[in-house]
């Protein structure tokens, strides 16, 4: 007869001890789509001016697409089409490394909570618009002048203007994500301490800008400041009309522990 062994009164196994659940991972560059892909487009558009063209070639394209206020001075029929995309395409140029290391940091600063707040289509808009209004100024300041404008610092300054009106924390209420913030009247930002310290140290820096002291980079290389102005400008008194009631944060229940993430 087989006889099979086997342990008496084996007590069970005690059931696994689950892990503690991992917090989420939050990634380092948490950029909004649509702040992602300008990014992506700048770097890809400057990588291929200095890998790619030639001097001739990279001549053609900064006249081509860059913004010159001569242009409005010319009869069209002595002209090619360009001043019809000029006033906006020249935001998607950069002379420099530096130019546009610069302004991709200071664009993913303002331009992340205007991007999270506005959606894709009307940050694509707002950029179009404030880049316009950045080079109508330029172009009136500097009328007939033969110079050209690149760089995406006008629309830089409108993000800046933009966030003015929701972005800093008010005094003495719950501090939310940026872009859950209520918009202030133009009225009521220019009655808030940190939004007028802000403007001024701006003002002063374009200030600095325009008697030829520059704040960063190589000073033989002149700043529009005055596409600053007009960018920010814009920013400040036009954003209500691509702004969007903000979705209200989801409630937590009381005691609970939640990371606060703001732009």
């Amino acid at each position: 007869m087989n006889e099979q062994t086997a342990e008496p009164h084996k007590a069970p196994e005690p059931p696994g001890v689950q892990p503690p659940a991992k917090r989420p991972r939050v990634p380092v560059f948490n950029l909004p789509p649509a702040l992602f892909f300008s990014l992506c487009l700048l770097v890809v558009i400057y990588a291929a001016q200095e890998l790619v063209l030639s001097d001739d070639a990279l001549s053609w394209l900064f006249f081509t697409f860059g913004f010159v206020p001569a242009r409005y001075v010319i009869p069209l029929s002595q002209q090619g089409p360009e001043l019809f995309w000029t006033p906006v395409t020249y935001s998607l140029l950069h002379g420099s490394v530096q130019h546009i290391v610069f302004n991709g940091f200071w664009l993913m600063a303002f331009g992340a909570p205007v991007a999270r707040r506005i959606g894709t289509l009307r940050f694509v808009l707002f950029w179009l618009f404030s880049a316009v209004a950045s080079a109508a100024l330029h172009a009136v300041l500097n009328w007939g002048d033969v110079t050209l404008l690149i760089g995406a610092s006008g629309v830089i300054s409108g993000l800046m203007g933009a966030a003015c009106r929701f972005a800093f924390p008010a005094e003495r209420r719950p501090m939310l994500p940026a872009h859950l913030n209520a918009r202030l009247s133009i009225a009521q930002a220019l009655q808030s301490r940190t939004v007028v310290i802000f403007m001024l140290l701006w003002l002063v820096g374009n200030a600095l800008i325009a008697v030829g002291i520059p704040l960063v980079g190589d000073s033989d290389q002149p700043i529009a400041w005055d596409a600053h102005i007009g960018g920010f400008v814009f920013g400040f008194l036009l954003f209500s009309l691509f702004d969007r009631i903000p979705r209200p944060p989801i409630a937590e229940p009381a005691g609970t522990e939640k990371d606060l993430l703001q732009s």
